[in-house]
């Protein structure tokens, strides 16, 4: 199954990751619901933006919140940037940030799309499972098969006075979108769809922890091999505690006992050591640290599969070992 999931100076040797950071100017802000707004960005001088594929998600700067969100635009020569954004009045305050402080006119700044969320090319069919806030990704992916002619079905379950992009899914869905305004109602209709779809379908579920549960355990249990299903998390929803683990820094001969529930950043911090940083996440990329020896639990949306099988980078901020195994970092 596919986990998807928003600075000190420092004597480490990191990489760079807001190298190609863009400044982009706020053209549009629309009410999408009750506490959902949708934001659209684009180049103060009119140029093209870099292009995206499904399910990417653009890192925003906003004010002292670094986060990132999924984008709904179109990821083909695209002139704009869209995301829609949740206030979560208990997170962690870039989603407040956005709803209280941005406004048409504002600049800021983003790193460039990057996708932990894509579908699968070669895949027969795609079924897009949706609920509330967690459609955004889904649409990005509904405007691909849409684009490129690609089988797709939806659907989605959403509170009636706190939607977002019911047009978008109803027009680009067509007949093979489904709306569900009660769990119950979804919850028998997804049992049958997942039942009835042909060999090669791939599954895409994004929204509340409970609810992706619920479509991967329902999945599961009706025999859907796990390489054909793919979710994305969010927000607190994100990562559980994790497993503890040993963290040995080899220039200082020092090993660090990292318990279940506490980041390795977190636990690098409580020494002394300071790790350039900005989300807290696993999405910015800024406190990105090499990694010598050990195997890793990626949970960041930061590094490629081919440096996460490398072996030679982590994210600390969300990144694990299994359980008490040893990751080594040269610090």
């Amino acid at each position: 199954m596919k986990l998807a999931v928003s600075a000190e100076s420092s004597e480490v040797n990191t990489a760079a990751p807001s190298i190609g950071a863009l400044t982009l100017i706020v053209t549009g802000i629309t009410q999408s619901g009750r506490s959902i707004r949708t934001f659209t960005f684009a180049d103060p001088q009119g140029a093209p933006l870099p292009g995206f594929i499904p399910g990417s998600h653009l890192v925003v700067h906003a004010g002292p919140h670094t986060n990132a969100y999924s984008l709904t635009s179109d990821g083909t020569d695209p002139i704009e940037y869209s995301i829609s954004v949740l206030r979560v009045a208990d997170g962690a305050g870039g989603s407040v940030w956005m709803h209280d402080h941005v406004r048409v006119g504002d600049l800021v700044r983003v790193l460039p799309p990057r996708s932990a969320f894509a579908p699968v090319a070669r895949a027969a069919k795609h079924l897009l499972v949706a609920g509330g806030i967690g459609v955004t990704p889904i649409v990005s992916h509904l405007r691909a098969a849409a684009r490129w002619r690609r089988k797709v079905q939806i659907l989605y379950t959403f509170r009636p006075d706190n939607a977002a992009h019911v047009d978008d899914v109803v027009e680009l869905g067509g007949t093979d979108a489904e709306l569900f305004t009660a769990r119950a109602d979804f919850a028998v209709r997804l049992s049958v769809v997942l039942r009835e779809q042909p060999v090669g379908t791939h599954l895409y579920t994004c929204g509340p922890g409970p609810l992706i549960d619920h479509v991967v355990e329902t999945a599961v249990a009706l025999g859907w091999p796990e390489s054909r299903i793919h979710f994305e998390r969010f927000g607190i929803d994100a990562l559980d505690a994790g497993d503890p683990f040993r963290l040995r820094l080899t220039e200082s001969s020092t090993t660090l006992d990292v318990p279940s529930g506490t980041s390795m950043l977190e636990a690098l911090e409580a020494t002394g050591i300071s790790i350039p940083n900005l989300c807290r996440q696993g999405v910015c990329g800024e406190c990105r640290i090499p990694l010598t020896a050990g195997e890793a639990v990626h949970r960041d949306l930061f590094l490629s599969d081919e440096e996460k099988s490398s072996r030679e980078a982590i994210m600390p901020c969300v990144s694990r070992a299994p359980d008490g195994c040893t990751l080594e970092v040269p610090l």
